[in-house]
């Protein structure tokens, strides 16, 4: 059982930053230039596609804590841990719903300025990028020096 926990802290962490960086960084911003997407199709779109990118984060992160309870890694590892799954439940509950609110005004026909939560919400993912560089790293170092 240790080692799959340790092979779990090994791959959820790297399988995690592939997807936000692919769909945060990539698809997002892309998804407007295309042609014949308006406004409406791209906010509609966002909005399912970072509510799943949402919910498997979750159980990436949950995932990785049990993997934590079952293989302990170092202090910094679960501190980094930590700090990743804090950003990611602000972004869920205090910066998304906002957001969906926002959205749901523009969906409706209203002409809103821009929105400084937007910038919030890219900030954390680039933190989120971040972070989960470091617990990469730091998870890789504790696997690696735990392995035969």
């Amino acid at each position: 059982m240790t080692a799959v926990a340790r092979y779990t802290q090994l791959i959820l962490p790297v399988f995690w930053l592939g997807m936000v960086v692919a769909i945060s960084f990539l698809e997002a911003p892309i998804k407007f230039r295309a042609p014949g997407v308006t406004l409406a199709i791209g906010l509609g779109i966002g909005r399912k596609v970072f509510l799943a990118l949402n919910a498997v984060e979750l159980v990436l992160a949950l995932a990785l804590l049990a993997s934590c309870v079952a293989a302990p890694p170092d202090a910094t590892a679960l501190a980094v841990l930590a700090l990743v799954t804090v950003v990611l439940v602000v972004q869920i509950a205090v910066v998304r719903p906002p957001l969906s609110t926002r959205s749901d005004r523009i969906l409706a026909g209203e002409h809103l300025p821009r929105s400084r939560m937007h910038l919030v919400y890219i900030g954390l993912e680039v933190a989120k990028v971040a972070l989960l560089i470091a617990l990469i790293f730091q998870l890789f170092r504790a696997v690696a020096s735990c392995l035969p």
